[in-house]
Parts: structure tokens; C-alpha cells; sequence
């Protein structure tokens, strides 16, 4: 969704998600309406003395869920600055750090895959969150106690924000990749498995983890929230598990090995109109096409792009009133997975190859998951070497006929 930068630190942008708007008055009522019994916990844990009924009364519930949901939120902002510090420490650049839905998300722009950085760095956000519950319970034990309604507040909100942060640390230590803890797991599996193993392994304990936490959330009390948190686990480990796969794969595989060479490619004249064009995608089975005039590639035309012309006018309209002109491109000796990753990005099919100006292959997420249908048959982790994943495919078979999303991030 739709995110707005708050400030930055360390040279990292800080955002928030239109989630967070929604989520962070829900904590302020939770905690503003659970103000009493939470200090009736303080009292029977920390002896804290906190007068729980003088500090449900009037607007002063409301104004202590606020400043604890604030104080909360920031203590995630920090957390994952202690992720995002000690990740640039080993050279990883941090893109931004996010407070959405379900906490935070520092968003590295690549993932170590040597187990020791990435242990580090996995640690050092519950690591701050376990100095910050730490301060937070000096500063509660430091505040005498005593009737004054002030003074009882700043001792409960001190003493909220040390179990809230210590519950943090605990929580994302579980194994729930790619949580902090199961990317901890990940790094002590890396260090004597290749790393796509120990993220299948540290994937399958994430999944069983969001099954079981699901499984709480539905039956044992803990709420809609935790089989939310659940299912978003359960996807980020299979969607991470699925990426490492497919760079372990890609590693050695170019661009050229995969791409349509430009001899093959089926192009579009700019003057055809959109009513022959869909016609054409119809009998090709193809629904994009390069668009060339005279040799030179001037855009790239789709069925989404078709579609957005009405029927009865699709006979006036030609191919190039409706083509895209914002062509991403990508050079051929460039790594396969990086062109996966580009298409990803800007949420596209397709690239066109293109070497010194020169139009010379079309790259289709068909062609790089034909190539890694043919790797994984073949038995290997690596593609064969020497050998062209699609140009070596038998020319009898069609383009279509050889067709069949990293988390580069840190949530909390």
C-alpha cells in the first residue's frame, strides 16, 4: 500500500504504510482499555504498587494507550535500526525501514548468504529490543512509588514498555522464518550445508511454526491477529525458500542462455491496428509483442494494453497508440536471476535483450521458468554447463509450448 517517508536515520529512510494508520489506534485502545489489569500485572510480577483503578478513570486510559502504542512503535523503529546498523556494518545497504500492519520491515537491498552476517544480523534487532526492556525496567524500578496519579503513570507506561519489548525479543527469536529466529536458524544450518539447503530446512520449521501459531490463534485464545501474523509468516517462508532455489539454480546462467534469440522472436508493425493485433495474439497464442519500425524496437505492446481499447473501436486505433513506450531492458550476458528480480520489481513479463543498441533476444518469465523446470529435472542445483537453456531447446517445440515470486527483508 501506499507508504509516506516520517524521517530518516542513519541515511535510511523511515516509512509508513497506510497499515500502520489503521493498526496503531487499535494498540492505543487495547492498551488505554486493559490499562488496569495491566497494572495489576505489574503489581503481581514487579511488586509495583500502581494504583490500576486510579489510572482507569476519566481520559487518562486513553492517553496512556497512545503514548504506550508510540512508545512501542518507536521501540520497532529501533529494532530494526539495530538490524539495519549491523547490516551496512557488513556492507549489506538497508533501502528503507517500514512501520506497517504487523510491525516493521528493514528492507535490505541484498541478503547475505554467508551464515555469520547474517546471524549478526539477525540477532542485533532483539538484541536492542533486550537493552531497550532493560532500560525501560531500570527507569520503573528508579520511579518511587506513590499516589500521584503522574508519577503512577510514568512507572506504568515504563514497566509496559519493558514486557512489551522483552516480549518482542522473544517472539521473533521463535523459529518462524524469516523471522529473526529462524533466520538465525538459517545461518547455524549454513554453516556446514550449502546455504539453498539450510533455507529449505529453516523454510519447512517457518511453515510448520505458522501452522502451529495459526492453529493457537483459531482454537486456544490468541485471536484473528496471530493467524494473520501466521499466514504472512507462511508466505514469506515459502516465498524466500522459493527465491533462494532459484538463485542457486540461476548461479551461471545468463540471460543469453535463456532469452529468445531475436531471429525467433515474433514482432508487431506500429500501423497494425489493435483488431488485427489481437487477432494475431489469438493465433500466435503469444499476448505481448515487441513493436518494430524499420529494425528498431520502439515499444512493446500487450493483452493488457489491447483490452484497454473498447471493441467497436478497436479497428481505428493502431498498435502504436496503445503500445508501451517505457521499455525495461536488460544487457545478455547479465545473471538470469537478475532479470527474475527486475521483472519482479516493476511487476512486468517481459524484458528485451539488448547489446550494444542492438535488439537481439526477448526474455519472458515463461523462458526463465522453462529454464528452471529444465535444471531441476536435470537433477542438478546448478544448470548444465555450456549449454543454452532455451536456444537448446528442440526447435519443434513452441515458445508457449516451453512455458508451464528475495525477501530481502526483516520483520518484526
Amino acid at each position: 500500500m501506499r507508504r509516506f517517508r516520517i524521517g530518516s536515520a542513519f541515511g535510511i529512510p523511515i516509512q509508513l504504510d497506510l497499515t500502520f494508520l489503521l493498526v496503531l489506534p487499535l494498540f492505543a485502545w487495547l492498551i488505554g482499555a486493559q490499562v488496569g489489569q495491566s497494572a495489576e500485572l505489574m503489581n503481581d510480577v514487579w511488586g509495583a504498587g500502581i494504583d490500576g483503578a486510579a489510572l482507569s478513570t476519566g481520559q487518562l486510559p486513553w492517553i496512556l494507550g497512545v503514548t504506550a502504542a508510540l512508545g512501542l512503535f518507536a521501540g520497532v523503529v529501533l529494532h530494526e535500526l539495530g538490524h539495519s546498523v549491523v547490516a551496512m556494518r557488513y556492507g549489506f545497504p538497508i533501502s528503507s525501514i517500514t512501520l506497517w500492519l504487523f510491525g516493521g520491515i528493514a528492507q535490505l537491498e541484498e541478503m547475505p548468504e554467508d551464515w555469520k552476517p547474517e546471524l549478526f544480523i539477525a540477532i542485533a534487532g532483539p538484541a536492542v529490543s533486550v537493552a531497550l526492556a532493560g532500560l525501560s525496567y531500570a527507569g520503573f524500578l528508579l520511579v518511587p512509588t506513590g499516589d500521584a496519579v503522574g508519577v503512577a503513570s510514568v512507572k506504568f507506561l515504563l514497566g509496559y514498555l519493558a514486557l512489551m519489548n522483552l516480549a518482542l525479543a522473544i517472539f521473533n527469536m521463535l523459529p518462524g522464518f524469516p523471522m529473526d529466529g529462524g533466520r538465525v536458524l538459517r545461518a547455524l544450518l549454513a554453516r556446514n550445508r550449502p546455504f539453498a539447503q539450510a533455507t529449505q530446512i529453516a523454510a519447512e520449521v517457518g511453515k510448520l511454526f505458522a501452522l502451529l501459531l495459526g492453529l493457537f490463534g483459531l482454537f486456544g485464545g490468541g485471536g484473528l491477529f496471530l493467524v494473520a501474523i501466521a499466514f504472512f509468516i507462511y508466505i514469506g517462508a515459502s516465498s524466500e525458500a522459493q527465491m533462494t532455489t532459484m538463485k542457486a539454480a540461476f548461479e551461471g546462467v545468463t540471460v543469453r542462455d535463456v532469452m529468445t534469440p531475436a531471429d525467433r522472436v515474433q514482432t508487431v508493425d506500429p500501423e497494425l491496428s489493435v483488431a488485427e493485433l489481437m487477432e494475431l495474439m489469438f493465433r500466435e497464442r503469444h499476448t505481448g509483442f515487441p513493436v518494430v519500425d524499420d529494425t528498431r524496437i520502439i515499444g512493446l505492446v500487450t493483452l493488457e494494453d489491447a483490452r484497454a481499447v473498447r471493441e467497436v473501436e478497436r479497428e481505428a486505433f493502431r498498435t502504436e497508440e496503445v503500445m508501451t513506450t517505457d521499455l525495461q531492458t536488460i544487457h545478455p550476458d547479465e545473471n538470469a536471476m537478475t532479470a527474475m528480480t527486475r521483472m519482479q520489481e516493476h511487476n512486468i513479463g517481459r524484458l528485451i535483450v539488448m547489446e550494444d543498441d542492438e535488439f537481439v533476444g526477448l526474455l519472458t518469465r515463461s523462458d526463465l521458468m522453462t529454464a528452471l523446470s529444465i535444471i531441476k529435472e536435470s537433477g542438478r542445483d546448478t544448470a548444465p554447463s555450456g549449454r543454452a537453456l532455451n536456444g537448446g531447446v528442440p526447435t519443434t517445440m513452441s515458445h508457449d509450448e516451453q512455458a508451464g515470486q528475495d525477501d530481502r527483508r526483516f520483520e518484526d
